[in-house]
């Protein structure tokens, strides 16, 4: 009389003192015979420990032995409140007895227990929770018989358990582990939320939880989704029943509530059998083979029909013709789900170990008022390596309509054992459960490559920028020029220095020079700073006009070979070798160029080379010419072999002094051949 809560699963289970964790009552005992497959020893774990040891453990104690039965020996004697049990008790064999006295005392709660084979070396009591464990991510073996009534979880799946839950209890809950068998759980730690819902699933009521700061998922094969009930992937065609519920209204309207309605959150009537009885069944046939990993279910969802169904069976086929009852592995009995507890909530049941089967059909043995109910199935297609399948002869069939007095009794007893549960929650929705997955390898490595790829190209426009303001700041220090106007647009138009431009012998871009860099140099240094950098067009050689240009002067001189001051040219004609110097320009309300002057030569003596051409400027009364710079203050004249004809610029008539720049005239050039004189233009 001193057993408490008890599951001895085929390689696993939990026992605990009676009325765990309140005191226990005083002169009672307990005595348990564990057996595992032979060849297999059994390691046995306490999660809490708490007996009266007054009297020095004579009365109240926990004994363990090896063995079963006279032969038995004994491993160790236990008692002490608070007792921490150092590690594991291990058996010599596959057989192991544990023993409970309870003698006269004041408190003390008992204790709990887990037990599993040996090779089970991460094994856990149904007591831990994610709080115990400072792991992210980590393994752990639970024990069958973890559904206990005085363990709490909140939360469910997709979106997690509440860190306060039992691992355990959360682990049958989501269906991760069988109740009755126990196994291996993937636990992922991560940050809590401030809400978790309840639901009902696998014989497990999850209650609502306040927010926590953190909260654990179980990694799983991701075989949860729904198999198209919902969706409709399922026909109407593949969807049968033993009867239909066919009934007039008290308007005249008949309802036909037939199996095609069976399908999960679809607006309108369910599917309803004509005759509530233990024979009736809703068919599914999937097309295919497929690996069924659970069902969800609901009732009537009409308020005013509050028909739904309790517990049911399930059995599969891949003919529609033998039919299977699922039964857990090691059990001799049908495996009795837990159904709706009123006629909204969804709950949820796994199958544990998966069903591999194209016809899949649910058999309703407790409903409330009628037999009611929409469904959905979670799985996923099934491939290769298919799963031994449990073999059982088909359920008796009944011929009559009265319930079976041994069925009954047997029924009554299933859910005896099965279908306890303290109170059931209103469950939101629960589309599948699917859980957290797995970090893979590609996130991980997008990680790193990312903020990679984001420095590198953050690199080279520095870069870039870097040796754009080298350059302008090379050219400041070394150039005679200003930069060009577009050059001072902005820093993409600046870009385009780096880029690809077009010949200089196709341009026409006037080059402009900047007065405030010319202006601060002595005479004899202009000469030698423009051969430094060429450009466009050469500087005229045209003595004075430093200290006259204006900062938008330009010189065009005629289309031909780019002149070169190697060659003491400065301009250079492709048809013939005139050299053309012009004058200092002409003032901005006039012609921007001033006109070259040919001049017949055949007739003229010729100059010898060197000797400064004769030529004058007109200038106003008291101004004073400006005199040749550097050693460019020289015309030279060359007489090409094809042609007779150079070009010379009449040098400036007038009084020195200084002038204003429109009283600049040009006086034409007279020419040898036709006359001795000209008349000032």
């Amino acid at each position: 009389d001193g057993c408490g809560h008890t599951v001895l699963g085929p390689e696993s289970g939990t026992l605990a003192s009676i009325n765990y964790p309140q005191t226990s009552p005083n002169s009672t005992v307990c005595e348990w015979e564990i057996r595992v497959k032979p060849g297999q020893r059994i390691q046995l774990k306490f999660g809490d420990f708490d007996i009266d040891d007054s009297d020095s453990c004579h009365s109240s104690y926990l004994r363990v032995h090896n063995g079963i039965g006279p032969t038995r020996t004994e491993i160790g004697k236990y008692c002490g409140f608070g007792f921490q049990m150092g590690g594991l008790i291990t058996s010599k064999s596959n057989e192991v007895t544990v023993q409970f006295m309870s003698g006269t005392h004041t408190s003390g709660r008992g204790f709990l227990a887990a037990y599993s084979t040996t090779d089970k070396s991460d094994l856990i009591t149904c007591l831990d929770n994610a709080s115990h464990f400072s792991e992210p991510e980590f393994n752990k073996y639970c024990p069958a018989g973890c559904v206990i009534p005085f363990a709490d979880i909140s939360g469910t799946i997709p979106h997690g358990y509440r860190d306060s839950s039992s691992l355990c209890m959360a682990g049958v809950h989501a269906g991760v582990v069988s109740n009755t068998l126990g196994g291996q759980i993937n636990v992922v730690i991560s940050k809590g939320i401030p809400y978790y819902e309840g639901s009902l699933a696998n014989n497990v009521t999850s209650k609502v939880g306040p927010l926590s700061t953190s909260l654990f998922t179980f990694k799983t094969s991701g075989c949860y989704g729904t198999l198209g009930m919902e969706s409709g992937v399922i026909p109407d065609a593949q969807i049968t029943a033993s009867s239909i519920l066919e009934w007039s209204d008290q308007t005249g309207q008949v309802n036909i509530w037939k199996p095609e309605n069976a399908r999960l959150k679809r607006v309108g009537p369910p599917w309803a059998a004509f005759i509530s009885d233990e024979h009736q069944w809703l068919q599914i046939d999937l097309n295919k083979e497929k690996r069924i990993t659970g069902i969800i279910t609901t009732g009537s969802t009409l308020a005013e029909y509050y028909y739904y169904v309790s517990a049911y069976r399930i059995l599969y086929s891949d003919d529609a013709q033998k039919w299977t009852v699922y039964r857990e592995p090691g059990m001799d009995k049908d495996k009795i789900f837990q159904g709706n507890t009123e006629l909204y909530q969804e709950v949820r049941n796994n199958f544990i170990p998966p069903i591999i089967a194209r016809f899949f059909r649910i058999n309703p043995l407790k409903w409330h008022q009628k037999i009611a109910m929409k469904v959905e199935l979670l799985g996923c297609q099934f491939s290769i390596g298919r799963a031994p399948k449990i073999t059982m002869p088909p359920p008796p069939q009944n011929k009559n309509d009265d319930k079976n007095d041994d069925f009954s009794d047997d029924f009554i007893h299933s859910v005896k054992t099965s279908l306890q549960t303290d109170k059931t929650t209103f469950t939101p929705e629960i589309k599948n459960t699917t859980v957290t997955p797995s970090v893979t390898k590609d996130v991980a490595l997008a990680a790193v490559l990312v903020p990679v790829l984001v420095m590198v190209f953050t690199t080279l426009i520095l870069i870039l920028v870097c040796a754009w303001h080298w350059r302008n700041r090379k050219k400041k220090t070394e150039g005679t020029y200003d930069l060009p106007y577009w050059d001072r647009a902005g820093w993409w138009k600046g870009m385009k220095q780096f880029l690809p431009t077009k010949s200089a012998e196709h341009e026409e871009t006037p080059v402009r020079y900047s007065s405030s860099e010319i202006s601060h140099l002595r005479p004899r240094e202009v000469p030698t700073m423009l051969q430094t950098e060429s450009a466009e067009y050469a500087q005229p050689l045209v003595g004075g006009i430093v200290g006259t240009l204006h900062q938008r002067s330009t010189f065009k001189p005629e289309e031909g070979k780019e002149a070169s001051y190697a060659d003491l040219d400065p301009y250079n004609s492709p048809i013939q070798e005139v050299y053309h110097a012009y004058a200092e320009p002409l003032p901005i309300t006039g012609p921007e160029y001033a006109t070259p002057i040919i001049m017949d030569m055949s007739s003229h003596p010729s100059t010898p080379l060197g000797v400064p051409s004769v030529s004058t400027f007109k200038a106003a009364a008291g101004n004073q010419a400006p005199p040749l710079v550097g050693t460019y203050n020289k015309l030279l004249s060359r007489t090409d072999s094809t042609s007779s004809a150079q070009a010379l610029y009449d040098t400036p008539k007038g009084q020195p002094g200084p002038g204003a720049a429109d009283e600049l005239v040009y006086q034409v050039p007279q020419s040898v051949a036709h006359s001795t004189g000209s008349k000032d233009e």
